[in-house]
């Protein structure tokens, strides 16, 4: 996803506070071979290419940013939220580079709630994790990770072990942990 940022100048509170208050908002850039840069992004873009994305996929989303006729490509690091608004008031992006792995949070599908054999018999489909942290190439980067659920029943439960993992991708989670449960009414 392609986004545009600016460089911005200063860090005091004003500068800051007067961004947001024309829509913009203040972010960091940084990475492993480049050093870090304060910037701001327009609100409506970034907050258009949210409305975009798939519930839980900014962790492992990677953006192309353009700086100065510059091209990154980064995956969101850190978000902050307005806590009444619930709009982006801080963002920080971790440049990638092509021969250096990245850690992300990718996220986890139930595949085949509706036809969940649990759910039916009067279960309640229980999500104990949502997202995996794995580390990996940028290209490499799944958008997220697929849990069949349809053939649990009451008191079955399923395992990060259970999600086929690439080779090419590291799991930093422990894989004999719960990612779902069928539990009792």
């Amino acid at each position: 996803m392609k986004l545009s940022v600016f460089k911005r100048e200063g860090n005091a509170k004003s500068v800051i506070k007067k961004l947001r208050r024309q829509g913009d908002i203040p972010a960091i850039i940084y990475g492993p071979k480049v050093d870090s840069e304060k910037v701001f992004l327009k609100g409506p873009e970034f907050e258009a290419l949210l409305r975009k994305l798939e519930a839980g996929s900014l962790g492992s989303t990677l953006f192309s940013l353009s700086l100065e006729n510059k091209e990154h490509k980064a995956v969101v690091k850190d978000i902050h939220y307005d806590i009444t608004s619930y709009k982006p008031i801080h963002v920080d992006f971790e440049i990638t580079s092509e021969d250096l792995p990245v850690n992300v949070s990718v996220p986890i599908e139930l595949v085949g709630k509706e036809e969940c054999q649990g759910v039916k018999l009067g279960g309640v489909l229980r999500p104990v994790i949502r997202f995996i942290k794995v580390r990996c190439l940028p290209k490499d980067i799944p958008a997220k990770f697929s849990l069949d659920v349809k053939n649990l029943v009451i008191g079955q439960s399923l395992k990060l072990s259970d999600i086929d993992v690439p080779e090419n991708v590291r799991p930093l989670a422990r894989m004999n942990e719960v990612a779902v449960a069928i539990a009792k009414r």
